[in-house]
């Protein structure tokens, strides 16, 4: 028997975006459901493990009252649970792991509790309902409005219809949006799609920025190597073309250059960075670039080693896109198992600046991402589906170079992070490093950025963008009476996981 709940709003997905939505409605007195895949509520500082990237300003100005409070509360948390050391304890602005990447590299199950923290008490007086684990499976449509969306449990089939006054899709590919028949884009646009100088003159619906699979670990006595994964001498030889080296190296291309440059990684170093990303926030040295457990932070004794999450350009998984394929569950396969060739090259192979070959104290920490395994819950996505907006913001619209000081009228507009590099789908086959075709660039502006100058992806495709058979371009629209069930919906993420 199907199970059904009628609320206000129904949130699909349970990431930072979905949690941020669900805060702001239950503080207006509305009533929601939501649901996530995963096991932990908060997508990429949770389920994916990563910490927030985020602009220098960060601690003066640029974010919502509620994003400041979350970050407040992870501090909070240290404060209240951890022993830290006296410096780290008068730090107003204490970064955990003293990470590069980030003013506030902390440990996932830290943003756990406090995002549990901040909806503990919706969910005990019933106003918020949260249904885990549930994907989207179905939706129904009339008249252009979604009338109910169909999730179900992936470990037992089960599943729930929710009808809803709202629906918000906050899944991290927009998978409602094929559901409901919305019109979208995914991939690479043409340039007569959007006249971005910078366009492909091609469409290729494929091209998609890389996921990875992170990981957490420290370093500590004694022999902790992973068995040698079955398919290691193929990571161990993949290499691209205008990589430098193969991937299971410490060589990757420079994002702002695009030239190979060899990071390092020194691990525990007696003294580090500052962890302020105002004075260095580069990858050059792996270790502390997305450190978050930092021991001197915290009391002498308490840890034998930091902590680190492994978020690097050579866990990019570039053989294949994970959206609107029926390949989805073997590129979420091979994804993990190319960062688990790294694990063990990096326990065994990895060159150490004494001149000696790997490290055997290397050890996963799947007790601190909710795993038994060591490796994420989920996998740190980084594109989606994009919706065909009403207006959509565009590289002639953020470009200094392709708008000049022409600004449009009657809008408001704020970034503060940059266009950044990021590896693409599938490789390219026989391409060369280049300014003009090696690296696409991102924005972290989720369903709603297009592409900025740079590509690093394979020649395109012929192939055109999907979009809905049936609505109309240009506005939000949804095609008739009930989407279908796509082919690639099942099994899910976590039955790869």
């Amino acid at each position: 028997m199907t199970d059904r709940i009628t609320t206000e709003v129904a949130i699909i997905g349970g990431g930072l975006g979905s949690v941020a939505a669900a805060l702001a409605l239950l503080q207006r007195g509305r009533r929601v459901v939501m649901t996530e895949e995963y096991a932990w509520l908060g997508g990429q500082l949770t389920s994916q493990a990563v910490p927030p990237d985020e602009h220098i300003w960060v601690e003066q100005f640029g974010v919502t009252a509620r994003y400041r409070a979350l970050r407040d509360g992870i501090r909070r948390y240290y404060r209240d649970h951890y022993p830290l050391s006296p410096a780290a304890s008068a730090d107003r602005e204490l970064n955990p792991g003293r990470g590069r990447v980030s003013r506030l590299c902390h440990e996932p199950r830290v943003a756990h509790a406090v995002i549990t923290a901040l909806l503990a008490p919706y969910r005990s007086s019933g106003r918020l309902t949260v249904l885990q684990p549930a994907v989207p499976v179905a939706a129904e449509v009339s008249d252009s409005t979604v009338r109910t969306v169909t999730v179900a449990n992936p470990r037992t089939g089960a599943e729930t219809v929710l009808a809803a006054e709202f629906v918000l899709d906050g899944t991290e590919t927009g998978d409602l949006l094929p559901l409901t028949g919305t019109e979208y884009v995914v991939g690479a646009e043409a340039r007569a799609d959007t006249g971005e100088p910078s366009a492909a003159e091609v469409a290729d619906a494929g091209n998609v920025q890389s996921i990875a699979w992170c990981f957490v670990f420290d370093h500590v006595a004694g022999e902790h190597t992973i068995a040698r994964p079955d398919d290691y001498d193929f990571w161990r030889s993949f290499e691209l073309p205008f990589w430098g080296a193969p991937m299971l190296s410490f060589t990757a291309p420079n994002p702002r250059t695009l030239v190979p440059e060899e990071r390092t990684m020194n691990v525990n170093p007696a003294s580090d960075a500052t962890g302020d990303p105002r004075f260095d926030s580069g990858d050059r040295d792996l270790w502390q670039f997305r450190r978050i457990a930092a021991r001197q932070n915290f009391v002498d004794g308490l840890y034998d080693s930091d902590i680190v999450l492994a978020n690097w350009p050579q866990l990019d998984y570039v053989r294949g896109s994970i959206i609107d394929t029926d390949d989805r569950l073997s590129h979420l396969i091979a994804a993990k198992a190319q960062s688990r060739a790294y694990v063990y090259w990096l326990q065994t192979e990895a060159p150490r600046p004494d001149g000696g070959r790997g490290w055997p104290g290397l050890r996963l920490r799947g007790d601190l991402v909710g795993t038994d395994d060591g490796f994420a819950q989920a996998p740190y996505i980084r594109e989606s589906r994009r919706i065909r907006a009403l207006t959509t913001v565009r590289e002639q619209d953020i470009s200094i170079k392709a708008r000049g000081t022409t600004a449009r009228p009657g809008s408001t507009a704020r970034s503060v992070w940059g266009c950044t590099g990021s590896t693409c789908t599938p490789p390219p086959a026989g391409t060369t490093t280049s300014t003009s075709s090696a690296r696409r660039s991102r924005s972290r502006s989720a369903r709603w950025y297009r592409w900025a100058p740079r590509t690093w992806c394979r020649p395109p495709r012929t192939s055109a963008p999907h979009t809905s058979p049936t609505a109309p371009t240009g506005c939000i629209r949804s095609s008739g009476t009930s989407a279908n069930r796509p082919a690639n919906s099942w099994p899910s993420a976590s039955t790869a996981a």
